[in-house]
């Protein structure tokens, strides 16, 4: 089963009159990296948080906010008095040199980040493990979304594959004509330089066996197919990150696929051969959409 690397996922709860909302937002990346956004209640946690989601989301660009309102009354409130007058002095100085007014600093300055916090800075660990219940279940949502996209981006990349199958298999009829062609253009070539009468039959059948083994792609189309069965095979492990597997599994298609072409040296399969990487592409395309 093949997930997604992007998704979206949210939960809320109620927790000692504190409304607590979670969401998160998952982007493709190669590595596991959070982006938190949490209240000044929660950063002692933060820590514990990115170690929870690590193993759980595996990897992908997370946007993490959490939102911790208080209902009913308010709580009390403490004022940081060092960082205002901080705040106040370099106000004022600024005031005097530019010739603003000061009457509305006092309200500019309780409005500043960190001067008004609320008393209670630290959450006690029986609510901490509820809050991290509600964080958990917003993850299962966003996993389950991947999941959900998973599945599309399945069915497109296997689409894909079994496209190249089919054009593989479209090659199969053609290669005696491209045999023949090969030996009518070296004979008309030799002719043409030598002349009919100076022909060696032997030697230009010896030298036809040279040319057309290094020709050969047998080898090429036999570990194509191999390597489609394998993927096809690895896309229905039971593994929630198969992204970076199935990523090799299609550089070794596209190597086969090229050589192909380069050995191909007949017109009609070398647009065959254009319309599998045009098809790889494609499923290289969706595979970085996959966790």
């Amino acid at each position: 089963m093949l997930y997604s690397m992007t998704g979206f996922g949210r939960a809320k709860g109620t927790i000692n009159h504190r409304q607590v909302v979670v969401e998160m937002k998952a982007l493709n990346g190669k590595q596991f990296d959070l982006n938190t956004k949490l209240p000044p209640i929660l950063r002692a946690w933060e820590l514990d948080i990115r170690n929870m989601l690590s193993g759980m989301l595996v990897r992908g660009t997370i946007d993490l906010t959490v939102t911790v309102k208080q209902e009913g009354a308010s709580k009390p409130m403490t004022v940081n008095t060092e960082l205002a007058v901080f705040y106040y002095n370099a106000m004022k100085q600024i005031a005097q040199q530019t010739g603003a007014p000061e009457e509305n600093v006092l309200s500019t300055i309780m409005r500043m980040p960190e001067v008004v916090a609320p008393d209670q800075d630290m959450l006690p660990d029986e609510e901490w493990e509820q809050v991290k219940g509600i964080i958990i279940k917003a993850a299962e949502d966003l996993t389950a979304h991947r999941q959900h996209e998973g599945e599309a981006l399945l069915r497109d990349i296997s689409q894909r594959i079994q496209n190249i199958e089919n054009l593989h298999e479209k090659v199969l009829p053609l290669e005696p004509e491209r045999i023949e062609r090969v030996r009518t253009r070296i004979n008309q070539w030799l002719e043409d330089m030598a002349g009919k009468d100076k022909i060696d039959p032997n030697r230009f059948e010896q030298e036809m066996i040279y040319y057309l083994e290094r020709m050969d792609f047998s080898e090429e189309k036999i570990r194509l197919r191999q390597h489609c069965e394998y993927f096809k095979n690895t896309v229905n492990e039971n593994d929630a990150a198969i992204g970076r597997k199935l990523n090799f599994i299609l550089q070794e298609i596209g190597r086969e696929i090229n050589t192909l072409g380069s050995k191909a040296n007949h017109a009609e399969i070398q647009q065959i051969v254009i319309n599998m990487k045009d098809e790889l592409e494609k499923a290289k395309e969706q595979i970085l959409n996959i966790l």
